[in-house]
């Protein structure tokens, strides 16, 4: 596969601005250090590349002195940390560098939100810009693709999802071992370095639990139950699940209508092959009953990507009454309310719950299928 250009090259290259620092978070494996490459391309200025990872790194940086991070640098004025996660006081490090070097830009990049985001949130209020980077975008893969290997490559995705490595992997038997040891050696490795959590049989049989009720309300008190643990201890395990970006929470929409559910959420994984994968179903999509799983755990991190990469200020939410009238997506921007119903095969209509269409007369509806999904989501 060529090399891809990702969504959020430019913007990176452009908030990288003197006395500032730019936050690059994403899930392991999914392209930060080869992003960093190509900036750095781009850029064509002397750095200074450091790796989070490494102890003689946490140690250079441990003592926090402007002039020992002024001999470190020399002359250089980018400084790269990859993997910054696990330097302590990251956040502290990083102020007194851009407060006190003078012209220092800094690329510092993270795959987990739970320790980078929690020191470097207030100590760098109004001097960094976070960026998130994902599994490969169908944005970012029309680069490679013409219009007959869209379908192909597609009903590929559902089932293997969209790492960058996955990708130039020809053999499906070859894609099943990709996905197993990256699964068992790095989905759960930052949760586990930074002994957030006991047992971590306990999060995989969750993680595999909520595989199976993707696009369904979950209740954390009847995964408690199946797994023997509290429901407390479930919300938690799943609120360190989405600050490693494997899955993602979505919202009830509500006006507190008497109808309505106010409280739910619904759970989705960032990648179709990582949810694959703990199910143990790889199999193509003709020969699954799931299909209608796949396809709306798809385009909806394919939507979230976009978001994300378009900067797009929106709330998402999905809608559902006592009674069981729903609606599989909701966005709530610029003062409207968008409605969209997922449906895989294009023949399938779908139609607006008439109460929501009465409580909401300025929405807006549409199906989203395998036929028009591509203008929806980079729309």
């Amino acid at each position: 596969m060529d090399l891809i250009k990702r969504s959020i090259e430019e913007r990176v290259i452009e908030y990288l601005k003197p006395n500032k620092v730019v936050v690059l978070l994403g899930p392991r494996r999914v392209g930060k250090t080869v992003l960093i490459k190509q900036v750095l391309a781009k850029i064509s200025e002397p750095y200074l590349l450091l790796h989070g990872e490494g102890q003689d790194v946490r140690k250079q940086l441990a003592y926090r002195s402007t002039q020992r991070y002024k001999n470190m640098m020399g002359d250089k004025k980018l400084l790269i940390i990859d993997e910054a996660q696990k330097i302590p006081d990251i956040g502290l490090i990083l102020k007194l560098m851009v407060d006190t070097l003078d012209g220092l830009k800094i690329l510092a990049t993270g795959s987990s939100a739970f320790d980078l985001e929690k020191f470097m949130g207030e100590p760098l209020t109004g001097r960094k810009t976070t960026f998130h980077l994902f599994a490969l975008s169908e944005g970012e893969l029309k680069q490679t693709e013409d219009l007959f290997q869209v379908d192909a490559n597609l009903r590929s995705r559902l089932v293997f999802g969209s790492y960058p490595e996955l990708l130039q992997i020809p053999e499906e038997n070859d894609k099943k071992i990709y996905l197993d040891d990256l699964i068992n050696s790095y989905l759960l490795k930052d949760i586990l370095e930074f002994n957030l959590i006991k047992n971590s049989d306990k999060i995989l049989q969750l993680l595999r639990l909520i595989a199976y009720q993707v696009g369904s309300e979950v209740s954390y008190s009847e995964l408690g139950k199946q797994l023997g643990m509290s429901k407390n201890t479930v919300e938690r395990y799943l609120d360190l699940l989405s600050k490693v970006f494997i899955v993602h929470a979505v919202g009830a929409w509500s006006r507190d209508l008497r109808k309505e559910i106010v409280k739910g959420k619904r759970w989705y994984f960032y990648d179709n092959g990582i949810r694959n994968a703990l199910t143990g179903d790889l199999r193509p999509i003709e020969n699954r009953n799931d299909i209608g799983i796949l396809w709306e755990n798809y385009i909806v991190s394919e939507r979230i990507k976009y978001q994300k990469y378009s900067n797009m200020l929106v709330y998402n939410y999905f809608w559902r009454t006592y009674d069981r009238q729903e609606i599989d997506w909701i966005e709530d921007r610029e003062s409207k309310l968008h409605a969209y119903e997922f449906k895989w095969n294009p023949k399938k209509k779908a139609k607006l719950p008439k109460i929501f269409k009465e409580t909401y007369p300025n929405s807006t509806f549409e199906v989203i299928n395998s036929d028009n999904y591509l203008a929806w989501i980079e729309a």
